[in-house]
């Protein structure tokens, strides 16, 4: 794992980082380093009490916008249910939601405010954007992550409200179909993200898919 400087802006060859274990750990969360590392397909993870850790896994788990795949009883909330959504009106309470509403199984969080101000910055700069799901007016579910040309790396999601955050993510997927993205990073494997029909593809394959995709002339 190699130490990054605090002034240097670089990263380890990606395509040669371990598979399930860092690539890199220090640096700092700036603008100029976030994008640098998305670019390349690297990410930072990792919790309060620790270094900042720059993870690029191999396999990695991806949806292509075409693979959708939206369940018969998600199909009956999205049409019925009475959920509103809305594209970057609320990025600061999403990400904070993120942080703080508590998931099954899982004690703490990763984002840390230090995380929480960084992409609070790449919001501003038009980088990072989030997707929010309301219900009789009240912020219920969300999502957020950082778009690169072609490329949506996602981030986190959130919900208090059963189905807020899968509708969140539905609108997204279609939102970055209509607009011409082509790839939705989903860093890691999970069966929730699998049901929407995200699959693993070899590192390799990703890192080329967005070394090309970066560079496409799109906009959220």
């Amino acid at each position: 794992m190699i130490l990054l400087d605090q002034e240097d802006i670089w990263f380890p060859d990606p395509y040669n980082a371990p598979r399930d274990y860092p690539l890199a750990i220090g640096g700092d969360l700036s603008p100029e380093r976030l994008i640098f590392a998305y670019s390349l397909g690297i990410f930072p993870w990792y919790s309060e009490d620790e270094p900042i850790l720059w993870w690029s896994p191999d396999p990695r788990m991806v949806l292509f916008p075409d693979e959708l795949k939206i369940s018969r009883s998600l199909k009956k909330v999205l049409k019925n249910k009475g959920f509103e959504v809305r594209f970057n009106t609320a990025f600061e309470d999403v990400i904070k939601n993120c942080a703080t509403v508590k998931r099954k199984g899982q004690d703490g969080t990763w984002l840390t405010p230090e995380m929480i101000e960084a992409y609070i910055r790449l919001h501003k700069l038009g980088f990072a954007h989030s997707v929010e799901t309301y219900l009789d007016g009240k912020l219920v579910g969300g999502l957020y992550g950082v778009a690169i040309g072609g490329v949506f790396f996602g981030e986190s999601m959130f919900h208090k409200v059963s189905d807020a955050s899968k509708v969140a993510f539905v609108h997204l997927v279609k939102r970055l179909k209509e607009k011409g993205f082509d790839i939705i990073d989903c860093q890691q494997s999970t069966p929730h993200m699998a049901r929407f029909g995200a699959r693993e593809i070899p590192r390799k394959e990703f890192l080329d898919i967005i070394s090309k995709s970066i560079h496409k002339k799109v906009s959220f």
